[in-house]
């Protein structure tokens, strides 16, 4: 403890910088000191969030200036049926929240998913966005800028995919708004989130503009990608993976189990979640989908901001000609991946691997597929519930009864 209690000193004196401990010791010493220096300024105790189980160099890439972690509860719902292109079988679905009744919601939402057969679920597009932003002259220099970007995507493609081993540059779509423009660049990151792949792919395309156009970057993020934001663009053109699930509940199974009726669920879905989002001028046309999304990526290591794309859903409901509810959740930007960042963390790793797709998969990019379809096949499952729940007049009662 002398050897802490001397680095403490030392910055407090000036003579280190926080940052810098990791040059002269090692992390966890570093992660010591630096909860030294917090607790002595703020006269809090950090002796939780010092007991940490994994190596401080594990989350090298993940934080900077490390003091300890944060546990929060993780659980389990299902199994449940998965259905998909990339995810089949059983799954247990790994939920770190908070919130109570969370999971025991999303647990009910899955036994009824198991007794209609599981769900079915798809990636429908995929490609990480990046959209640097550049200033022209005029509207004139706007439309060639436009125009040599179309005859030239492969040299940009060339430039782009240098920079990485397991990226592809799709497609570029410009959008012109006076004399700025954005290039909006589009990637299959495979199995990774790829928000840095893109990042740095799209800086070396952006050297080439500059090289061959008057155009001048402005930034390289110009917030029509959009990331960590509300924004219809992702909505309408996807961010990440698209993807759906759905599933036709028997009707005896929604009344035995749900305790109320396909056509209760599809009017309440079509007032509550159409209707009423759409008078509060809503993005998200869904009852609870941001709940699992978060849950799932806090156990899974992903970037827990990127929940405001994710929530980025609709959710349908309709009685079939045979009289049985028809229920689908539809996330149009949901940004996952099974490497890189927070995947690499020991208890997110864990995570993935519940579900059995911790890492790169083969073929590439089918990893993250089926990490997608499993998060949106809980989302499914957690709208059910609640739709029901509110639909029964039971919601209130039940969090009574679970005391929170």
């Amino acid at each position: 403890m002398t050897e802490v209690s001397d680095l403490a000193d030392r910055v407090r004196d000036g003579d280190l910088r926080l940052h810098e401990l990791e040059d002269h010791v090692d992390a966890d010493t570093a992660t010591a000191v630096r909860r030294r220096l917090v607790e002595a300024q703020s006269g809090a105790s950090l002796d939780e969030v010092g007991s940490y189980t994994f190596p401080a160099t594990a989350a090298e890439s993940a934080i900077e200036n490390m003091v300890g972690a944060i546990q929060v509860p993780m659980g389990v719902a299902g199994p449940v049926t998965v259905n998909g292109a990339a995810a089949e079988g059983d799954h247990y679905l790994p939920i770190a929240t908070t919130e109570g009744a969370l999971l025991a919601s999303v647990n009910r939402g899955c036994s009824v998913l198991n007794a209609a057969g599981g769900a079915s679920a798809r990636v429908t597009k995929s490609g990480m966005t990046r959209a640097p932003v550049f200033r022209v002259a005029d509207v004139v220099e706007a439309e060639a800028l436009v125009s040599w970007v179309r005859d030239n995507e492969e040299e940009l493609r060339e430039a782009a995919e240098a920079t990485t081993s397991h990226g592809e540059l799709l497609d570029v779509t410009p959008y012109v708004v006076g004399n700025s423009v954005y290039l909006r660049f589009r990637y299959d990151t495979k199995d990774a989130m790829g928000m840095n792949m893109a990042t740095i792919a799209t800086g070396e395309a952006c050297d080439v503009v500059e090289e061959h156009t008057d155009a001048s970057l402005v930034a390289l993020s110009g917030n029509l990608c959009a990331d960590k934001k509300p924004a219809a663009v992702n909505a309408v053109e996807g961010r990440g993976r698209s993807v759906t699930a759905d599933v036709t509940v028997p009707r005896d199974v929604v009344e035995d189990r749900l305790h109320t009726t396909p056509e209760a669920v599809a009017e309440l879905n079509t007032r509550k979640n159409l209707v009423g989002s759409a008078k509060a001028a809503s993005l998200g046309f869904n009852a609870h989908v941001a709940n699992v999304v978060a849950a799932m990526f806090l156990a899974t290591g992903q970037d827990e901001a990127q929940v405001v794309e994710g929530a980025n859903a609709i959710t349908t409901a309709d009685v079939t000609e045979d009289g049985d509810l028809y229920c689908s959740v539809s996330i149009a930007s949901l940004e996952v991946g099974t490497v890189g960042g927070g995947t690499k963390l020991p208890t997110q790793s864990e995570g993935l691997d519940v579900l059995g797709y911790a890492g790169g998969g083969d073929p590439a990019g089918s990893n993250a597929d089926a990490l997608a379809e499993c998060i949106t096949t809980g989302a499914l499952a957690g709208e059910l519930s609640l739709l029901s729940a509110l639909a029964s007049r039971h919601l209130s009662s039940a969090h009574q009864d679970l005391g929170r």
